[in-house]
């Protein structure tokens, strides 16, 4: 990216170009995926594949306010999202005082927040007191030990009218954009329709405003399982085991350090 985006210049994408947005979770891989990604997600995924926990729902407000400050020192010129941890906004007085902590601690462009008709009103809050927020409606990760896993959502008609009515009262409580995550590629067309934001998918089909994908996963870096809407753009994790095989061998054999690597 030549230039940073905005929540202007975000919304003027709607129905033009598709959005590219990115997670992570460091200074390093941030900086590599800045010229290529509008928006990078510091997102709650961390707690997976950067901690190795099952769910994300013990990640902290404090991981995530480190996170993104070490986002924002890799990406100067990206248009960085804090996700929201878990617990972090269960009324509107605590996702207010939570995420002036965020903009206060770090220079995170905007939050993003789980949850549709039910969290409007926290939306609302947020944007009434000058926090810039994405929503985030479908499947929701934070929500996976209620509903006993991850379940696609749009399956039947009444899910279809719950995922529209949710889009709509995140637009209209003040939300620049949103995610839908795990939907039937054709409900989440609909719902993509249904509102004048972009809505950015993951698993959700390509009639959005956008995808997001863990960085993780798109690299090929987690090994455990690949879930069926990731794309491998590279072999990352064989890539960095030869590499490392390589370090080895040379260091055993004392092939490593050579004249040019010595003082």
């Amino acid at each position: 990216m030549t230039k940073k985006m905005t929540i202007t210049s975000i919304k003027k994408t709607k129905g033009v170009t598709p959005l590219v947005m990115i997670t992570a979770y460091d200074a390093l891989f941030a900086k590599l995926m800045e010229p290529s990604c509008d928006m990078i997600l510091v997102g709650d995924s961390l707690n997976m594949s950067f901690a190795g926990k099952a769910d994300t729902l013990s990640a902290t407000l404090e991981q995530m306010i480190y996170h993104t400050n070490a986002v924002a020192m890799g990406a100067k010129d990206s248009f960085i999202i804090c996700d929201m941890p878990f617990g972090t906004y269960i009324n509107s007085d605590e996702a207010l005082k939570n995420s002036i902590k965020v903009f206060q601690q770090t220079p995170a462009s905007a939050v993003k927040i789980e949850g549709g008709e039910d969290k409007a009103h926290i939306i609302k809050h947020l944007c009434s007191n000058s926090i810039a927020v994405c929503g985030h409606i479908g499947l929701l990760p934070q929500t996976v030990r209620l509903e006993g896993g991850y379940k696609v959502k749009g399956k039947t008609q009444e899910e279809r009218e719950q995922l529209i009515r949710d889009a709509k009262a995140v637009e209209s409580a003040g939300a620049f954009c949103m995610v839908i995550e795990g939907v039937k590629a054709d409900v989440a067309k609909e719902v993509a329709d249904s509102v004048n934001i972009p809505v950015i998918g993951i698993g959700a089909g390509r009639d959005v405003d956008g995808q997001v994908l863990v960085f993780s996963d798109m690299l090929g870096l987690f090994e455990e399982f690949t879930p069926k809407f990731v794309k491998k753009y590279m072999d990352g994790a064989s890539l960095v085991k030869s590499a490392l095989k390589s370090y080895s061998d040379e260091v055993k054999t004392k092939e490593f350090p050579q004249d040019i690597h010595t003082y």
